[in-house]
């Protein structure tokens, strides 16, 4: 065979499908597009690979990195050092895959000339790229990990959902709890009836607060941007406004145009271990309620302050449940069976700036509670823990991180754990309460049609407009 006649990834794909041919072997054990010995290491590309990006990166440095794609080399480069200047010890040898990597600024150029090297990608920008750079990467037969929420609307999440499907690749969204032993054991002490049957879930985070401002207007001042700053690929398919230090680094989660707010930042880690053990499916109404949103004139343009999000489930006939959200430094209620020495509120990141959040599971037994990451899982009264520490192990337990389990997946050697099946319904209840947010008005969706009888008005919501030159 002439080696230029066929690509490698092609050549892969082909001899597993050849495989298939002779025998019954799932395709978890074949892969798919992409796919390479378990021996082999991936080549892997990331688009923004500072902030999140280069965590997510740094789990996957057993891999061949093979490119890099960020509209801020210079932030990277910061990201990766210490106070005084040096390459942070935890990150030598991403710095050095990095120095190593091809790089680009626009991912779109990345794709038409590395397209065929590159078996799988890691989306890590601001909210707004998700979906067309993860669409994109999957039709070119790319397997792909995509930060949470896994998009800005709910259309984008069906859509990618449909490319998932169509193209078989293999699929992640970057909720790394979801991995973590310790949601995984809370979830079975729920499933063996620890607190009984429950019909109450309350989640709360202190974000933005000092993460990032919310409910203000669009910058007075003008600025130009930074010679070393890709403003225009950084806007893509959103609204074309003026470089400021107001929505870059890191401050665009607050405004409407990137961001989905604190509820679509923290969501999926919060309310993630919930709606996995309840099986919650999609909320039958929700609706939500704040303080005001930054506007320009009549026209909404950074996220509310803070929230408070009521989800209700039918569940199909079984129990109801009842989802409160908070956000902004909002609190639920103190459950009755939390014992008075016990906080609620645990600091559970020691460096600045501070950060809390967790989950409360209302049972008719008692309460479960954890924190953001599903971590530290506690049961009150207290003896419930001792009565339970025996329950049966109903779940697996994955031996890697949640990045090294989408590449173990990617090599047939493991199954995503949480895959665009999962991640969808989970990013499009998330975004209901944005949605809902948004309309001002309880919303009575159905999930099946991705529709909202009751409202049609807010339907507009649901999707959103793209810039010339970025279409889904």
């Amino acid at each position: 065979m002439n080696d230029d006649s066929i690509d490698r990834r092609t050549f892969l794909k082909g001899s597993a499908l050849a495989t298939a041919g002779l025998s019954v072997v799932p395709r978890h054990v074949l892969g798919g597009p992409g796919y390479q010995a378990p021996s082999d290491t991936l080549n892997i590309a990331g688009i923004g690979v500072g902030g999140r990006g280069a965590g997510n990166m740094n789990a996957l440095t057993s891999e061949n990195i093979v490119a890099v794609c960020d509209i801020d080399f210079d932030r990277v480069d910061q990201k990766l050092r210490n106070d005084e200047g040096n390459v942070a010890d935890g990150f030598k040898a991403l710095h050095q895959a990095y120095e190593q990597a091809e790089r680009y600024a626009d991912y779109r150029v990345m794709f038409d000339e590395m397209g065929d090297e590159i078996d799988g990608i890691v989306i890590s920008t601001p909210d707004h790229l998700h979906a067309v750079a993860a669409k994109q990467a999957m039709e070119m037969g790319m397997h792909v990990y995509v930060e949470k929420p896994l998009t800005r609307t709910i259309r984008e999440a069906r859509t990618l959902l449909q490319t998932a499907d169509e193209t078989d690749v293999v699929t992640q969204m970057g909720n790394q709890g979801h991995t973590h032993p310790d949601g995984r054991r809370a979830i079975e002490w729920v499933w063996d009836g620890a607190i009984g049957p429950v019909h109450e879930i309350h989640a709360w985070t202190d974000r933005p607060m000092s993460w990032w401002p919310q409910g203000v207007s669009r910058p007075d001042d003008s600025m130009s941007a930074p010679s070393d700053i890709e403003w225009d690929l950084f806007l893509g398919p959103a609204p074309d406004v003026p470089y400021h230090e107001a929505y870059h680094p890191f401050r665009w989660r607050g405004w409407l145009d990137y961001g989905t707010g604190a509820l679509g930042d923290m969501g999926a880690h919060l309310i993630d271990h919930a709606y996995w053990a309840l099986d919650l499916g999609y909320p039958t109404e929700v609706w939500s309620s704040s303080s005001p949103f930054g506007m320009e004139g009549d026209t909404p343009v950074s996220w509310p302050a803070a929230t408070t999000t009521q989800y209700e489930f039918g569940r199909g006939g079984r129990d109801p449940v009842r989802l409160m959200w908070y956000d902004g430094g909002l609190l639920p209620p103190r459950p009755r069976a939390l014992p008075n020495d016990v906080p609620l509120v645990r600091d559970t990141d020691t460096s600045p700036p501070p950060s809390w959040g967790g989950t409360v599971w209302v049972g008719e037994n008692g309460i479960l509670m954890h924190d953001t990451y599903g971590q530290n899982p506690r049961l009150y009264p207290q003896e419930l823990e001792q009565e339970y520490s025996d329950a049966p192990r109903q779940i697996p337990r994955i031996d890697a991180s949640h990045q090294m389990n989408w590449a173990n997946a990617c090599k047939g050697m493991a199954e995503p754990s949480c895959p665009f099946e999962y991640a969808v319904p989970l990013t499009e209840t998330m975004l209901l309460g944005v949605v809902a947010l948004q309309a001002g008005t309880p919303l009575r969706y159905d999930g099946h049609s991705m529709s909202i009888p009751n409202a049609p008005d807010a339907e507009q919501y649901l999707r959103r407009e793209y810039r010339d030159g970025w279409t889904l």
